[in-house]
């Protein structure tokens, strides 16, 4: 991994459901954000395309959104081209049919080109189909190389589960992006993304959404980015704020405070055969 600049731009859709307009202001913050901050990775909040909940039954859904993404995706990949930057894209994505519809994330590179997709794999339960929800969950958990380093993406309720952000770390991940549209609390917000930073020894930038979607429903931000030893190096407020901070390579001990050498590596140190059968569905 290489030195640079990561950003969280914490920013509200502009209109519910609009996939269009709300595309270009994600690309007017891409430009806005990697002229301040020189940053070379830009990260937004979940479903920033459309907002979380779409108030709409799946086949409604899917016709609000492209049928191709990387043209729907076209401005904001026009702005990763002109400003050299990697950009990270939450929005639902259509399926093979009507019926289908995943909540996913879009690694836009500095080509004009998606570089890499991941589909949600932990639908939050008002979101699942079978809930009345609108969402199927994906199966696939990549890790995407680029020029500055190896990335790994979850999706809001996906950081709960320690497993996936285990996983991208054993396939090389030194940067886990987390866009969210999380409610619950800000402790569990800090505290899962600060554990899932330290216990995989990565950076991890954990962006949440602001504003209201199209059920009313509010978002209270306090996007961070969190080094590997846990710390917080840079924590949003409440409205749309653009964050960033400069992540280093071999720094997966900073900000640990001991006369003792620190000796541990939580990939390296873990006793495998003692829990190999139980990470399974018993």
């Amino acid at each position: 991994m290489q030195e640079f600049v990561a950003a969280a731009a914490q920013i509200a859709i502009e209109e519910p459901d609009n996939f269009s307009e709300n595309t270009r202001k994600v690309a007017r913050y891409q430009r806005r954000t990697t002229d301040r901050f020189n940053a070379q990775l830009v990260v937004y909040p979940e479903s920033i395309t459309t907002g979380f909940t779409p108030g709409v039954k799946p086949p409604e859904l899917h016709d609000v959104l492209p049928p191709s993404m990387e043209e729907g995706l076209g401005p904001v990949l026009e702005a990763t081209r002109e400003t050299n930057s990697y950009a990270v894209v939450s929005s639902y994505e259509p399926g093979e049919d009507k019926n289908t519809v995943y909540n996913s994330a879009f690694l836009c590179g500095p080509d004009g080109k998606i570089e890499g997709r991941y589909r949600k794999t932990h639908l939050f339960p008002t979101e699942r189909v079978e809930n009345s929800g609108w969402s199927t969950p994906g199966k696939e958990i990549p890790v995407f190389e680029t020029r500055l380093g190896k990335i790994g993406i979850i999706i809001c309720y996906d950081g709960d589960f320690p497993e996936l952000s285990r996983i991208l770390a054993l396939k090389g991940a030194e940067i886990i992006v987390r866009p969210a549209a999380l409610l619950r609390s800000f402790e569990i917000w800090d505290m899962s993304n600060r554990m899932r930073a330290y216990e995989n020894d990565v950076y991890f930038i954990g962006v949440n959404a602001i504003g209201e979607d199209g059920a009313g429903t509010k978002f209270f931000g306090h996007s961070m980015i969190v080094s590997p030893a846990g710390r917080r190096l840079h924590l949003a407020r409440a409205g749309e704020e653009i964050i960033a901070a400069t992540v280093k390579p071999l720094t997966k001990h900073e900000g640990i405070e001991s006369n003792y050498p620190v000796l541990f590596d939580h990939l390296q140190d873990r006793n495998v055969e003692s829990y190999q059968d139980y990470l399974t569905d018993l």
